[in-house]
């Protein structure tokens, strides 16, 4: 081994003695290339494999200082290298390089033209086209396009979680849930709206944000063709509009409902609980709405709704967007057994009922089920119900 020094800089370099004898193959990988003091010293510990550079925050550690720092740029939220053709930002100048590859596309797929940052990346994402899945479970035989999906899909049959929480007892079988985790110790947002002052802590959650600016829905509706800005809202809405399943049931009349939060202001009708009060006067409101109305008539607080067409005035946006919507005769609500369309979701639900066997209304006398609420009045009045409880009219 010869050291070749000039100025600060050296070069490692390696020769062999032909009168050496070895059990081993020479090979003709290429040598490593050292040009600093640090250069050696990172070469060095990476061969030796410690780890010796801790993170404060999540415990990872790293055979390099310069990698350690690179990595808590993740928890500053510091990117320090961006790119000249777009708005991004990075934290480590290898990733700002990679990242430029999408942009020349040097790394293309040729099935559909998408580029991507690496070579290693672009063989992954042709797999997807192939179908080819080489990475296999040996317990449950479940296959995977990498190896790294592997070891994260073994850890569900071993309950190895070796990610630990320095604060508190939760453990994560991916470094990457222990790293969100610890922003609700931390408090920490790194991923911050170049457009406005919000920071998330979830880079997800600033996607979903970015889309309040940029008006983007690119989640829509199959039925309906009702576009929304993040997956949640489509699939509520799926299951509030088009879907007929109702899992909720109140606990005081056994009504049926699509969502829990439907049964909670449902059950307000029988506790009588008023959770809305005005901060002007002692008066007390079951609901939302009530307390605007009140607000604007009683204490000229708030603004008035009000068509431009008719003049007609609304304290709730909803009542006033489905009057405009009569106005204009849209019936953007579409019933996903039959060609009928309405104006408002409650008829869209009601008509359902057409469909279904549902019978979300029940006398809480004799156990009978209905699938309209005036039946039930119906069955009360006429079926001799009320007569049990004393009510001779009704």
């Amino acid at each position: 081994m010869i050291f070749t020094r000039t100025g600060n800089s050296f070069e490692v370099k390696i020769e062999a003695d032909s009168s050496d004898t070895t059990e081993y193959e020479h090979d003709d990988k290429p040598r490593t290339n050292i040009h600093t003091k640090r250069s050696l010293k990172d070469h060095k510990s990476t061969n030796d494999g410690e780890k010796q550079c801790r993170c404060t925050v999540c415990d990872k550690r790293f055979t390099t200082k310069h990698n350690l720092t690179v990595h808590s740029r993740r928890h500053t939220g510091e990117h320090l290298y961006s790119c000249s053709q777009c708005e991004k930002s990075f934290s480590s100048l290898s990733s700002l390089h990679g990242h430029k590859n999408i942009h020349t596309g040097k790394y293309k797929c040729t099935e559909c033209g998408k580029c991507f940052e690496s070579g290693n990346n672009l063989a992954v994402h042709r797999r997807s086209h192939s179908g080819q899945k080489p990475f296999e479970c040996t317990v449950c035989s479940k296959p995977f396009t990498t190896a790294g999906n592997l070891v994260m899909h073994s850890r569900i049959h071993s309950g190895e979680k070796p990610y630990k929480c320095r604060m508190c007892d939760k453990a994560f079988s991916v470094s990457g849930h222990l790293n969100r985790h610890m922003r609700v110790h931390t408090g920490e947002k790194p991923y911050k709206c170049h457009m406005c002052d919000k920071a998330f802590s979830v880079s997800g959650h600033l996607n979903e944000h970015m889309r309040v600016h940029t008006g983007e829905k690119p989640y829509k509706c199959s039925l309906c063709n009702k576009s929304f800005s993040q997956l949640g809202n489509l699939q509520r809405h799926k299951r509030c509009v088009h879907s007929n399943r109702r899992p909720y049931q109140c606990p005081y009349c056994g009504k049926m409902f699509k969502t829990n939060r439907k049964v909670r202001l449902h059950v307000r009708v029988h506790t009588g609980a008023k959770p809305h009060s005005c901060r002007h006067c002692s008066e007390r409101f079951m609901w939302l709405g009530q307390l605007k109305r009140h607000l604007l008539e009683s204490h000229n607080e708030g603004t008035w709704l009000t068509c431009h067409i008719c003049q007609k005035k609304f304290v709730c946006s909803g009542s006033f967007k489905t009057h405009i919507l009569r106005h204009e005769g849209v019936k953007p609500y579409v019933c996903s057994e039959c060609p009928k369309r309405f104006y408002i979701s409650s008829n869209l639900k009601r008509h359902q009922l057409v469909h279904s066997d549902i019978r979300g209304f029940g006398c809480g006398l004799c156990a009978k089920s209905f699938k309209y609420k005036q039946h039930v009045v119906i069955h009360f009045k006429f079926k001799r119900c009320a007569s049990r409880l004393g009510f001779s009219d009704m």
